[in-house]
């Protein structure tokens, strides 16, 4: 595929090496233009070396423009992405205008143009900026996340760009296609984030898992150019594109719909942090605060893990282990008794493992282990999804029918 990635002058061109980096790991070509705002945040030398083609930026380069510079690369897109897209370009876009190579571009283009939006929250939600989003989509503009969360104000809401794994899935699937990848062919059902299970209507137990890990998971998965099928408890996390997403609340509901999407796949990513318990009865009103102390009578919550692993097909079976003490010693206990192939372990507590971008892990098996240092969750999970694969396809190469469980109880 040829990409053309348009980047302009907002705080997340920063993370433009990365998009170039996933678009081109699934075998694009990239192509980048930027806006002279754009130069401000990001050096063109640092993209010319993850792109490996010279970068453009001048409408009125001469030599270039002597070859028709914009029609050419208009013509040689399969798509056009402009990431990050600011209220400016958007605004420009709707216009018609075209004061640069960016803009000049989308309108001779006949490609599918793709904006991942990235600003203030103030600005994305500002009526101006919905009226120009809205105007977009409706001629075919195809507008990715923005996501929710914290913002380089220091602020939160919505108008963070979205990670660029989601950002290059969603690209491929504009046209159909979906690169190379160790997973592809292969169904993945991912599950993710926490469960809640109800006392009453306005009360609920529930653990501190941000869905975070198993959403990385599951995109990482994705840009292995698998299918997958994710599998959400309640989160505040945009869904990433490309991807069938089914979103449940208790552990029962995440049971009965694993089991429902598993029968067809190949692989199974339990991601979730399920909760071991659950209130015996849920009172139908809102409990009254009457006493001094009350008791609450709990019972287990299904074993999703081990329920996934006794199915008649043996699955590879891969388990995380979220540990705040004696952590080796504790997931190779959990490796030898649920009889997994393989166990991702992490620390967790107030200072690491959950409400976090980062993480660090150590994946072991029955004769071997490898660490993983402190990284994105991002990074963590496109590690973690390709040593498993790796070891999968060693030990079941062979078996055409053959499934790759991956099973994680944690964030």
């Amino acid at each position: 595929m040829n990409i053309v990635l348009g980047i302009t002058g907002g705080i997340a061109a920063y993370k433009a090496p990365d998009i170039v980096r996933r678009l081109r790991e699934r075998g694009a070509e990239v192509q980048i233009v930027m806006t002279a705002s754009a130069e401000e945040f990001v050096t063109g030398t640092a993209l010319q070396a993850v792109s490996g083609k010279p970068i453009r930026s001048n409408l009125w380069d001469k030599e270039a423009e002597a070859a028709m510079s914009h029609i050419e690369l208009a013509r040689w897109a399969d798509v056009v992405l402009i990431a990050p897209a600011t209220a400016e370009v958007m605004a420009r876009i709707v216009s018609g205008g075209a004061p640069d190579l960016l803009t000049t571009i989308c309108l001779a283009t006949e490609a599918p143009i793709a904006l991942a939006p990235a600003m203030n929250h103030v600005m994305w939600n500002n009526p101006a900026t919905q009226a120009n989003r809205e105007v977009l989509e409706e001629r075919g503009i195809h507008i990715i996340g923005p996501g929710i969360g914290s913002q380089a104000c220091g602020e939160e809401g919505a108008g963070r760009m979205l990670e660029p794994d989601l950002i290059a899935i969603t690209v491929f699937n504009l046209t159909g296609g979906k690169g190379e990848g160790l997973l592809e062919g292969r169904k993945v059902v991912v599950t993710a984030g926490p469960t809640r299970e109800a006392i009453d209507p306005v009360r609920y137990i529930t653990n501190r898992s941000s869905g975070k890990m198993g959403y990385a998971v599951a995109t990482a998965a994705a840009a292995q150019g698998a299918d997958v099928v994710l599998i959400s408890g309640p989160v505040s996390l945009a869904e990433p594109p490309g991807l069938e997403v089914i979103k449940v609340e208790s552990a029962m509901d995440m049971h009965a719909a694993t089991h429902e999407a598993i029968d067809a796949a190949h692989i199974f990513i339990a991601a979730a942090a399920v909760a071991d318990y659950r209130p015996v009865a849920i009172v139908e009103q809102k409990i009254k605060k009457k006493s001094e102390s009350m008791s609450l009578e709990l019972t287990r919550c299904p074993d999703i893990l081990a329920s996934v692993a006794d199915l008649d097909a043996a699955p590879f079976t891969v388990g995380f282990a979220a540990e705040t003490e004696n952590l080796i010693k504790h997931a190779r206990g959990k490796l030898e008794k649920k009889k997994l192939d393989m166990i991702v372990a992490n620390r967790v507590g107030r200072d690491c493992g959950f409400d976090r971008d980062d993480n660090a892990v150590t994946v072991l098996w029955s004769d071997g282990e490898k660490s993983f240092p402190t990284s994105s969750k991002v990074e963590l999970a496109h590690d973690v999804i390709e040593l498993v694969a790796e070891h999968f396809f060693a030990k079941r190469g062979s078996e055409t029918q053959s499934r790759l469980t991956v099973i994680s109880n944690n964030d």
